[in-house]
């Protein structure tokens, strides 16, 4: 009966692949193999995805109404507007919002990380204080998951990606904004944008994108770096990808409403000059950045936080962890020793697997002590 269940689980090409392998002519040297991508991709659809997207920038920038064009739904139904009285006196706090996302028969599990009251006191000193700090618990979470026992559900809440945005009205970045994105540059992948770029002319957005780029690199700030794309990618994906290179920091058009231009229905919003097409290119970098965060680049935004910024952080706790342990084994304790009542069986049993356990963990970190040690040597 198992058998019969798995079989009719498995996709109908692999055994369309196989069948036609069997036909006489065919070479008889293939193992199946061939096959392990498609069974990779029928796995992982079937666990589903999840992406934790994390927006931060001052009140009033359209991060919000961004989120829900990215992602066509509504992440704040319930959100109360808060008068600019509260909003200054307002100190940064972090709200989660989570939501099941369907699209031809692929989940996507979407986690938006807001931050309001960020940037809108009249003092922000490390006023991305609260942000860093939410960032390390949830990377702290996730390696006291990872070292217990229960490592197959493991819920990973660690953030990956943060969409900074930039004030349109200014002449570049702000003292707030150089300090919040070096402060973040190696927790998270960092992509600015600049929010409501339909306030600007096309003049304007070419110069305020190039005098960002300028100070990124005068200031030496760490934001995502798109890879390189294959060898043996076609030009029109090469092309695609340099444009996307090049249309960074991306300038971006959000809208909930849904309006009429030359008899479609279109999101945009509506002047009295006329309209601003969401994803009409030649208005905003809408299509550009859900292309980038969406279509192309989210597995690589999730592979750069695991191999990178978790690492860093699981390589610096386990150098704090290893480095205590040794001088706290240099040092004599102070305290006497005294004589201890007899436990009972269940009691001694309970000692001694904590004691195999603990003596199990100290042999993984001297191991891993040693292997740092051996990489820093090389």
């Amino acid at each position: 009966m198992g058998g019969r269940g798995r079989e009719r689980a498995c996709p109908q090409d692999l055994y369309r692949t196989v069948e036609a392998l069997h036909r006489p002519g065919v070479c008889k040297e293939y193992v199946g193999f061939a096959t392990l991508p498609n069974q990779v991709h029928r796995k992982s659809v079937k666990k589903g995805f999840d992406f934790t997207l994390m927006v931060a920038g001052e009140s009033g920038l359209g991060k919000s109404t961004l989120v829900n064009s990215l992602f066509l739904t509504d992440l704040h139904k319930d959100r109360k507007l808060l008068n600019a009285e509260e909003r200054i006196s307002q100190t940064v706090e972090i709200t989660k919002h989570t939501v099941d996302i369907e699209e031809k028969g692929v989940k996507l599990k979407l986690t938006i990380v807001d931050t309001p009251g960020f940037g809108d006191a009249v003092n922000n000193t490390e006023c991305w204080r609260p942000i860093t700090d939410y960032i390390d618990q949830q990377f702290e979470q996730y390696f006291r998951d990872e070292s217990g026992l229960n490592r197959k559900n493991i819920q990973d809440n660690r953030v990956h990606c943060c969409l900074y945005f930039i004030p349109p009205f200014g002449h570049g970045l702000r003292p707030v904004d150089i300090e919040f994105m070096k402060a973040l540059q190696d927790k998270v992948n960092v992509v600015p944008l600049i929010s409501k770029s339909d306030c600007l002319t096309p003049n304007e957005i070419r110069k305020l994108k190039d005098r960002v780029r300028e100070e990124i690199d005068k200031f030496g700030i760490k934001v995502y770096q798109f890879p390189d794309c294959d060898s043996d990618e076609d030009e029109e994906a090469k092309q695609k990808d340099r444009e996307l290179k090049e249309s960074t920091p991306f300038a971006v058009i959000g809208s909930n409403m849904v309006v009429e231009t030359r008899g479609q229905k279109v999101r945009g919003r509506l002047y009295p000059w006329g309209i601003v097409e969401v994803e009409n290119q030649s208005h905003c970098d809408f299509v550009k950045l859900r292309t980038m965060l969406i279509r192309t680049h989210m597995h690589d935004l999730k592979d750069i936080t695991c191999d990178c910024h978790y690492e860093n952080y699981r390589a610096h706790c386990i150098h704090t962890m290893t480095s205590k342990m040794n001088t706290d084994n240099r040092v004599e304790s102070p305290i006497p020793i005294l004589p201890l009542s007899t436990p009972d069986v269940e009691t001694e049993k309970l000692i001694k697997m904590k004691d195999e356990e603990l003596r199990r963990m100290q042999e993984m970190l001297q191991k891993m002590q040693q292997q740092m040690q051996h990489e820093q040597d090389l």
